[in-house]
């Protein structure tokens, strides 16, 4: 008798499940908006040190400072030294080549502003340290049994417009910390691209892990790696550590941000030279 009764038990569940597979995966995406939001919230403040190689040769250092909710310092060393500053309404750089220094001040909308400086400092900032910014098209599902976790989510979405190229974009995230995995990309030709986590620094206080050492891939080649010397998620420096003075013997000038011009008058990301 019990036998027979688990025979519809089992399609009525099965049709159940197979009827409400958008519910469960709109809730997923919930609880991951959720998580992300809670861990960015614990990483309000840290700093950073380390080395970025690309190929066998080239490589620079750089350091990276964040305080919530938007105050930014970032420094390289090549191809030539320089440091940026954000302290929240206005940005700085100081070029050590040609001793200038450059204070911006901001006519740009809100969203070209945040689009400016995301290219001025992404590359101050290892994948695993920001949320990273999904779209509304992204979809999730469950992975069990990865190497480096027991149990991951994984967040994929195509980039929109022409700007994106078709790109499709997976975000591997350990669960329920969401602590990054990797990141892969695939191009409309089948180029597969991927930003492995080799090592990590966990907090236990904070109840998270991030990248130590980041290896860069396209296909079976390794293109590059970021290796952090020093990672502190917990102190916080003061507000005049965004807000620079020039350097005696530095020239000084003042630039305005306008919409039309925002990439042209602003300066360089690291990566631009």
């Amino acid at each position: 008798m019990r036998a027979l009764l688990l025979v519809p038990l089992v399609g009525v569940l099965a049709c159940r499940s197979s009827s409400s597979g958008g519910a469960n995966d709109a809730e997923l995406m919930a609880q991951v908006r959720e998580k992300l939001a809670a861990r960015d919230a614990k990483l309000g403040a840290y700093q950073l040190e380390g080395t970025q190689t690309e190929g066998d040769t080239a490589s620079a250092g750089f350091t990276f400072a964040y305080r919530a909710p938007q105050k930014m310092r970032g420094t390289v060393s090549a191809p030539q030294a320089r440091q940026v500053w954000w302290d929240g309404k206005h940005l700085y750089e100081q070029v050590e080549a040609t001793k200038q220094f450059t204070t911006f001040t901001s006519q740009v909308s809100a969203e070209k502003l945040s689009a400016f400086l995301t290219e001025i400092f992404t590359p101050f900032v290892p994948d695993g340290f920001r949320a990273p910014l999904l779209l509304r098209s992204t979809k999730a599902k469950r992975t069990p049994g990865l190497p480096q976790a027991k149990e991951a989510v994984e967040l994929t979405m195509a980039l929109e417009g022409e700007a994106g190229g078709g790109l499709e974009v997976t975000y591997v995230l350990r669960w329920p910390s969401l602590d990054f995995l990797a990141k892969k990309t695939r191009a409309p030709d089948g180029t597969r691209a991927e930003v492995r986590m080799e090592e990590e620094h966990c907090d236990a206080s904070l109840g998270l892990c991030v990248p130590r050492k980041l290896t860069r891939w396209v296909g079976d080649a390794k293109q590059g790696e970021t290796v952090l010397s020093k990672v502190d998620l917990k102190t916080s420096l003061p507000n005049d550590a965004f807000t620079p003075a020039a350097p005696d013997g530095y020239s000084v000038q003042t630039r305005t941000l306008v919409d039309s011009e925002a990439q042209e008058s602003g300066p360089k990301s690291p990566t631009d030279g």
